[in-house]
């Protein structure tokens, strides 16, 4: 966490939940962060959304996103643990996981409407 608190991926699961993971420096994820965050008020009582910053400092982390009307939860990877444990090597990456932690889908950059209708196949 930004406040550098472990989170357990075993401790996101339990609902679908949507997994974010990018930094300030990404082009691609400065744009996208805003679609995040209106999908995720629209969504948020039904998929748990995260974001996973790999490199930026927590103030930076929390500023960034919530400048881009990010609320969701914020986490960080700086040693890479959870991006090597997946297999992510560019950003941004989302990942989409059932509640049982099944990625079910994994893409780069989305738009707002890729990102809605991805996020509402983890409702069906």
């Amino acid at each position: 966490t930004n406040d550098g608190a472990t989170v357990s991926t075993s401790e996101l699961l339990g609902q679908p939940l949507i997994i974010n993971v990018w930094n300030s420096t990404c082009g691609p994820c400065k744009q996208e962060l805003p679609a995040f965050a209106t999908v995720q008020a629209d969504l948020g009582d039904s998929i748990r959304f995260v974001g996973v910053n790999t490199l930026d400092t927590p103030e930076v982390n929390a500023s960034f996103a919530r400048d881009r009307g990010v609320k969701y939860e914020l986490l960080r990877d700086v040693d890479g643990a959870f991006t090597s444990a997946v297999g992510i090597t560019n950003q941004p990456v989302t990942l989409f996981v059932a509640a049982d932690g099944t990625i079910v889908k994994q893409t780069g950059v989305l738009d707002e409407a890729a990102l809605r209708a991805a996020a509402q196949s983890l409702l069906t």
